[in-house]
């Protein structure tokens, strides 16, 4: 899932938000508003129930980023890097750049989110007594209560076993330290995922049908975004397999074309050099890689600027594109790429660029590993 802006960043780790947060954040908001809150403690102005309801959405997605960060803090103290936090939709998601080191790491990484959504949880209820103890506004206690009880929802939700959900990390630590085989451990909680998925997704429809609620299609889009989420990972998994203990070298395009920083627009996009090649190409400057530009970027330039707009005012900067040393695992490298010509990676080794990688080239690599002996494969 992409961020669709971001917030920016907390302990380091950027913080973006999705557009379909704005969906469950109108959904949220509008149900206390004209729901819950004015049953609860009629004879408000509708003011009051609007401001209430915002406000409530507001700390509960400040929750759910309390959650991800939990696991992205935890997931730096064991070694995993975290390349960023995304709010959407159905929650949050930290994306880590690897996977944990052993079960125990898993464990922790894992088992940590819901730890801090049933602690929120625990402090939301105990605000929430006193200050029905003060005697404070009946809409205020109403808001806090919701809370509470949101945050124990999550927490308990998430400890189902099953992928993706922390609970199916639970269960992959779990199967890990058993069978010693990572591989077959997130075998097993995928297949656990995409079971609770078409359960939630039977009782969703069944729901639905019987009283009409929205509350029925809602199980049933979170079931079918965990059969679509479970099967993504599995799928991942055994790429992870085939990819295993092969470098990056092996899947990157050698010495790739580049363009100096300071090369215009106009003699980018009708130099000889980069006409039909490729659609992305690093940005150097003496050797040293500045960046990434695209031609589509190139081409969004007005055409009587362009004589005069560098390479480097339009590229990608280097901070924002994923880089990686030839010699680091190629397994680990999927999780971070993406589809478009914007998400090369560069790979460079002393400060060099020697080589770039496409999701085409790893593609290329997996079907030429499946399709090889495995004695060929052996000596790759």
């Amino acid at each position: 899932m992409r961020a669709t802006f971001v917030l920016g960043r907390i302990a380091g780790i950027r913080v973006g938000v999705n557009w379909s947060v704005l969906f469950i954040f109108a959904i949220i908001a509008f149900g206390l508003a004209q729901g819950r809150l004015p049953q609860a403690h009629p004879g408000r102005g509708w003011p009051v129930y609007w401001a209430a309801g915002l406000c409530t959405a507001v700390i509960f997605f400040a929750s759910l980023l309390a959650h991800e960060l939990a696991h992205a803090v935890v997931a730096r103290r064991n070694g995993v890097e975290v390349d960023d936090i995304v709010l959407w939709l159905l929650g949050g998601a930290a994306r880590l750049k690897s996977e944990a080191s052993s079960p125990g790491a898993e464990l922790r990484i894992a088992g940590v989110g819901p730890l801090v959504s049933l602690l929120l949880g625990g402090l939301f209820a105990l605000g929430d007594w006193l200050l029905d103890m003060a005697s404070v506004s009946g809409v205020v206690v109403e808001m806090v209560a919701w809370l509470a009880g949101i945050n124990v929802l999550l927490a308990l939700f998430n400890a189902l076993p099953a992928a993706p959900l922390d609970g199916g990390r639970l269960l992959r630590a779990f199967l890990w330290w058993r069978t010693g085989d990572r591989l077959r451990a997130t075998a097993g909680a995928t297949a656990a995922g995409r079971v609770l998925g078409w359960l939630l997704v039977v009782l969703g429809l069944i729901a639905f049908m019987r009283s009409g609620a929205f509350g029925g299609l809602w199980l049933a889009l979170i079931g079918w975004f965990l059969i679509t989420a479970a099967t993504a990972e599995g799928r991942q998994a055994q790429l992870r397999g085939v990819l295993a203990g092969v470098p990056v070298r092996e899947a990157m395009t050698p010495e790739p074309l580049t363009v100096p920083a300071d090369t215009t627009v106009a003699d980018f996009l009708t130099g000889a050099s980069y006409r039909y090649r490729h659609s992305a190409f690093p940005v150097t400057e003496d050797g040293t890689p500045l960046g990434l530009v695209t031609l589509d970027s190139a081409r969004r330039v007005p055409q009587a600027e362009a004589h005069a707009v560098p390479m480097r005012a339009v590229m990608v900067p280097l901070s924002q594109v994923t880089v990686v040393g030839p010699d680091s695992p190629l397994a680990d490298l999927l999780p971070r790429m993406q589809p478009g010509a914007e998400h090369r990676v560069l790979v460079v080794a002393d400060g060099r660029l020697v080589g770039i990688v496409s999701l085409s080239d790893v593609s290329r690599t997996v079907n030429w590993l499946m399709n090889t002996a495995p004695g060929r494969r052996a000596g790759l």
